[in-house]
């Protein structure tokens, strides 16, 4: 069996954890539960922890090793992007460790778990939303045109912890710190959004104006879903735990805005989905070939998942039910396709461990 050198391991392949940790997320997210999908989402979850360990580790020694090769990987405009998915792996298998990891390791464990995992993914995203912006500006020279969804990577980062937040608050004293947390959530949810609402015109715009994605990065057009699913997710899991944090005006002001905001939004969602959808049958069409790019289909998609979940019991239509399955239900097979090209791609040894750009772009040098 071949397997990519240690030195070629780029942050990228994080998004094998994302994407496996959010079928577990999501799973037990879904208003429907079906017997037998609770033990199956405690499984994939043990299955991405573990993914989580072998990847930093993996990682570790790369910085260790190579680390000349890290250091180029953070000014190379094609990988510094893929930074930001660190503290998503990192969070989203903290998000698993509250809904389904009790069942495996306790619920004190898998309580401690998550209190570590989402303060060092926080503390993570936080940094790497403002560095790999900085290093955007400062050090990478992008060509007119070569605007990417993986930009939004490192900013979608901590709508992720802003998502994670509300689940912790009825673990923290009553008063200051459970308002603490709520407030830092919100704030967190509001340095996401409107970063990405900086930068996702200038994607559109290269979409527009300079035509699809080349075929194998077309798979990124998924990479919208996430805010859009993530923020949805948040705001109502937000709502959620207002009451228990905030006095009442507040409270029920955070239970409309969970409403007023996140149904328009997975109305754009619907329409980028499409929109991406049809453009990803057209790269297919025209030979598009497999990489790590494909798994943008799996968490971004589960990000729709939680968030039309959110909907679902806050509105109480069926509708919005009905929607969360039918996108799990994509996201199950996007997860599974995905998975074994990438293991068929290991074995094989076709499969690079670092993307490169199609687009042309350079990295300054001072």
């Amino acid at each position: 069996m071949v397997i990519p050198s240690l030195r070629d391991l780029g942050p990228n392949w994080y998004a094998t954890v994302m994407g496996t940790a959010i079928v577990a997320n999501a799973g037990a997210a879904l208003p429907a539960q079906p017997p037998g999908l609770r033990a199956a989402c405690a499984a994939v979850w043990a299955l991405s922890a573990l993914m989580l360990a072998a990847l930093l580790t993996a990682r570790a020694a790369h910085w260790m090793h190579h680390r000349d090769q890290a250091l180029a990987h953070l000014r190379d405009p094609a990988v510094a992007p893929f930074y930001g998915c660190l503290p998503m792996a990192l969070l989203a298998v903290g998000v698993g460790a509250l809904s389904v990891g009790g069942e495996l390791m306790g619920e004190g464990t898998a309580t401690v778990a998550a209190v570590a995992l989402f303060t060092v993914g926080t503390l993570a995203a936080l940094a790497v939303a403002v560095a790999i912006p900085y290093l955007m500006i400062t050090r990478h020279r992008l060509a007119p045109g070569s605007a990417s969804p993986v930009w939004l990577l490192p900013v979608v980062a901590p709508m992720v912890s802003a998502a994670f937040g509300p689940l912790l608050v009825d673990r923290l004293p009553v008063g200051q710190w459970r308002e603490a947390m709520l407030l830092a959530c919100y704030a967190m949810f509001g340095l996401s959004l409107l970063a990405v609402l900086v930068m996702l015109p200038s994607v559109f715009a290269r979409l527009v104006h300079h035509g699809p994605l080349p075929l194998l990065l077309t798979p990124t057009l998924f990479l919208v879903l996430g805010p859009l699913g993530q923020s949805t997710t948040a705001v109502n899991n937000l709502a959620a735990v207002a009451p228990a944090a905030v006095q009442g005006p507040y409270a029920r002001g955070l239970e409309v805005f969970a409403v007023v905001y996140g149904v328009p939004v997975t109305g754009f969602a619907l329409l980028w989905l499409v929109l991406a959808g049809a453009l990803v049958v057209r790269a297919a069409r025209r030979g598009m070939p497999f990489g790590m790019t494909w798994w943008a289909f799996t968490f971004p998609v589960g990000t729709c998942v939680t968030g039309a979940a959110g909907l679902a019991a806050r509105t109480g239509l069926s509708a919005f039910g009905w929607m969360a399955a039918g996108l799990y239900v994509v996201l199950v097979v996007a997860w599974l396709v995905a998975g074994a090209r990438t293991l068929r791609g290991l074995v094989s040894g076709a499969l690079r461990a670092a993307p490169r750009a199609p687009l042309r772009v350079t990295a300054r040098t001072t």
